[in-house]
């Protein structure tokens, strides 16, 4: 069985602001298990760095006013595509990311402000029934 991880976590250069997520918990973790990173902000194109993206609505909007939405829907589409037939025991996410919040997510306003809620592709690996972890509960 294979875990899917926000590559950010693994130390993957992906963020927003050309950083990672490293989290020593999560490399823990899936130690002797087979990864499948993933970061569907690279794979909606948006580049590394990039505009800071939040939830708004029903849409995901860039700190400078572009609807990514789309973009961000064909990252998730090309990465459930990916896993298709792959045996999926879970995956861990990055906390609060417009894509990968399993919980919460950044409001749209650009102020820190948190919602309930869950990003895109989270919320896509939920439907599919693929149980989601977010990663500062390892």
């Amino acid at each position: 069985m294979k875990v899917i991880v926000s590559a950010c976590l693994l130390g993957e250069n992906c963020k927003y602001n050309g950083g990672n997520n490293y989290s020593q918990q999560v490399v823990n973790f899936v130690k002797g298990r087979e990864v499948i990173p993933v970061c569907p902000e690279v794979m909606a194109g948006l580049g590394v760095p990039r505009t800071p993206i939040e939830i708004c609505g029903d849409r995901v909007i860039s700190k400078d006013g572009v609807d990514v939405t789309e973009s961000l829907i064909r990252g998730v589409k090309a990465i459930l595509s990916q896993i298709a037939d792959e045996d999926i025991e879970c995956a861990i996410l990055k906390s609060r990311s417009p894509t990968c919040g399993v919980r919460q997510v950044y409001d749209g306003t650009f102020t820190g402000t948190l919602t309930d809620g869950s990003g895109i592709l989270a919320a896509a690996l939920k439907m599919f029934g693929i149980p989601v972890i977010d990663a500062e509960d390892l």
